[in-house]
This record gives C-alpha cells, structure tokens and sequence, in this order.
C-alpha cells in the first residue's frame, strides 16, 4: 500500500496483473477530490472511459451528472473510480479474477481518500465490496456500514439506460445520500 498518491498512480501505470491490461487504451485510474466525504465506485470502463482515461464520461456518466445536477451534488466535490481500472471486453462484468487484481489499487484509494460514505453503483461494486452474498436488487437504497464507512447500494447508471424505471429509484438513492450528507455537514 501506498501512502500517497503520486506513488499510488505510478504503480499502476504498467499494470498486467490480468488480462485486462492487452485491450486498454488507458487506465481508467480515478477522478476527483481526493479528500472527499463521498465516494462513487462503479464498475469498470466502457469504451469513452478507456479512450480518454477518465471515469463515468460516456452516456451512463452523462446520465449521472444529469441526475447529480438535479439533485444538487457537484461531480468536483465526490471521488469517483471503479472496481476494475481497464475496459473489459465488449463492456462485459469483469470477471473474479480481474476484479480481485485491481482490488488492492481499489482498496489504497480509499485508504487515501478517506470517504466517510462510499456509493456502490450497481451489482459488480456491490459483490466485490461487501461480499458475494449481497444482492443489488434486494440491497439497493440500504445503508451499510462495515469499517466505520456507510455504504449506499444504489444501481449502476448504465442500468438506467437499459430500465427507465430504475431511473426515479436511483434519484430517490442520491436524494436519500444529499440528505444524509447535508445532516453530517458532509460536501457534496
């Protein structure tokens, strides 16, 4: 583990942990404050992530900065990373093997960060996270709390675009996640 993230980033650079590292363009590292309250983790990056190397740019991070804006929450004041760090194929789940590779990258990211709320978007976070017994669809909305930091299943925008009506319970997710941070005086 590292303790800072200049080193950090560096030990990424030429990952080839898994097999992942042949088909990327970029690794898709993280993005935001790094000193923030609230932390989003997704669940790898498609095909705009990859290109220009930044997380939740394409259509599903558009419709989470629409949702963000509505709801009041500022992108720059929340990190933002993924379970895994480069595009799987045909934006398929990363499989076991790849998400435990990235793990450790994952888990000295938020050792950095120090989020007091992590916001689990979709399944894949939800599974690598709090463990494989847990269920997105019966979990999402629920707080956690493991390790002194809350967690906040929620599903994963790219879910949104597929179920239209997954849309109005992610949006009462992120009201739910500005309420609470706004009671902790939490940025948002």
């Amino acid at each position: 583990m590292f303790d800072n993230w200049e080193d950090l980033e560096k030990s990424i650079i030429n990952c080839n942990k898994c097999k992942l590292n042949s088909g990327r363009t970029n690794i898709v590292f993280g993005v935001g404050n790094k000193d923030a309250d609230i932390m989003f983790i997704g669940e790898g990056p498609g095909a705009d992530e990859d290109k220009e190397g930044v997380p939740f740019v394409g259509k599903a991070g558009q419709l989470m900065d629409k949702a963000f804006d509505g709801i009041g929450i500022n992108r720059d004041n929340v990190y933002i990373a993924n379970i895994v760090k480069c595009r799987p194929p045909q934006n398929r789940v990363p499989e076991k093997d790849e998400a435990t590779s990235c793990l450790n990258y994952l888990r000295n990211q938020v050792i950095l960060v120090k989020p007091k709320i992590i916001v689990l978007l979709g399944s894949t976070a939800l599974k690598n996270i709090l463990g494989e017994e847990h269920s997105i669809t019966k979990e999402r909305g629920i707080w956690a709390d493991k390790k002194g930091i809350r967690y906040l299943p929620t599903w994963h925008p790219a879910a949104l675009l597929r179920d239209e009506n997954k849309k109005i319970e992610f949006w009462k997710d992120l009201k739910l996640l500005k309420d609470v941070a706004k009671e902790e005086n939490l940025a948002i």
